[in-house]
């Protein structure tokens, strides 16, 4: 299961899957019905009355469409940026979070529910924040001198404690009859409020950070060496490191846009890779991307569908990753050493 072969297995996984979550809702579809629609929709094969078209499209491309592929991205992402970083930081506990992104993100949304009645708005503050916390981790790390990846660290440890205690703030001041409880909602996760235009929006720069980590994946093979032995190898390791690190903030950042914050996937689907295919960063990264695009279709599908009401994905996806990565804790270690 450690080759190559082990991609088209997943690809096929992730296809299955996402055609059985097409089928899944407080309305199923069945199989046959959701085939029929797409034959009659791309190639006009078949016969199907114009309302119960009407219908199937509402249910099939507008409204989990668009969920399952904002699913798709979210998991890649974030698990192809938690992979990063753990190759990075030499730590196979590091998480997205790690340099503040996430509650930088997360402050720029509430700001944005408080100060503003748009979404566009409230989307670019999340992104634009998630960036200025990263910046400010990096900054601090710049000022002195000493250990890079420790200074890093520690600057992230400062950036995220610094937006959290501003999120605190906004979510005091907030109305507590209409803007409190969009925030709490928007920061325990969830998808239902995603729409076409806004995967269109944020999928390429998710896809094409995605892809260039990827390239530069032999890279990370090197950085996970330490920082002496890669530069012993020619590779120019600070230039390197803020690369990847604006790719993995890229798409980080991006995540909490659309759909809030959603943890422990960037830390638990690399461990499941790095069990999988082994350490090599050329196989684990987009190995990574099929896990966790797959695992988090699952997860919203389980968030969907566990009861009568939705369950916010961010809680679902705690409620599984703390006991599952306190079982796999142990073979995670031995998978990266």
């Amino acid at each position: 299961m450690k080759h190559k072969s082990f991609f088209p297995i997943l690809f096929l996984l992730l296809l299955v899957t996402a055609i059985i979550s097409l089928t899944l809702g407080k309305y199923p579809v069945p199989l046959q019905d959701t085939a029929r629609y797409f034959l009659f929709r791309i190639f006009g094969v078949g016969n199907i009355s114009p309302e119960y078209y009407q219908i199937l499209g509402n249910l099939l491309v507008d409204i989990r469409m668009p969920r399952i592929l904002a699913a798709i991205l979210i998991g890649a992402s974030l698990s192809v940026s938690g992979a990063a970083f753990q190759a990075m930081f030499v730590n196979p506990l590091v998480s997205p979070g790690l340099l503040g992104v996430l509650a930088g993100a997360s402050f720029g949304a509430a700001l944005g529910m408080v100060f503003s009645k748009t979404w566009l708005a409230v989307q670019a503050c999340s992104f634009l924040f998630g960036f200025a916390a990263v910046l400010i981790a990096v900054g601090i790390a710049k000022m002195h001198k000493g250990n890079t990846i420790l200074l890093l660290v520690l600057g992230g440890v400062i950036s995220g404690a610094l937006f959290t205690s501003l999120l605190s703030i906004i979510k005091y001041i907030a109305d507590p009859y209409n803007q409190l409880p969009a925030i709490v909602q928007w920061l325990m996760g969830g998808l239902s409020l995603v729409d076409r235009s806004t995967i269109f929006a944020v999928g390429v720069p998710q896809v094409v950070s995605i892809i260039m980590i990827i390239l530069f994946s032999g890279y990370l093979n090197a950085l996970s060496m330490g920082d002496e032995e890669a530069r012993a190898l020619g590779i120019p390791v600070e230039w390197v490191r803020m690369l990847l690190i604006f790719l993995a903030t890229v798409m980080s950042a991006l995540t909490v846009v659309v759909a809030g914050m959603i943890g422990w996937v960037g830390l638990i689907i690399p461990h499941v890779a790095r069990m999988l295919v082994g350490p090599n960063n050329k196989v684990l990264i987009p190995a990574s991307a099929l896990i966790g695009a797959i695992y988090l279709v699952v997860v919203d599908d389980v968030s969907r569908l566990l009861f009568n009401v939705e369950i916010p994905i961010g809680i679902t996806t705690s409620l599984i990753g703390i006991p599952f990565f306190a079982f796999i804790l142990k073979k995670a270690k031995r998978g990266w050493n």
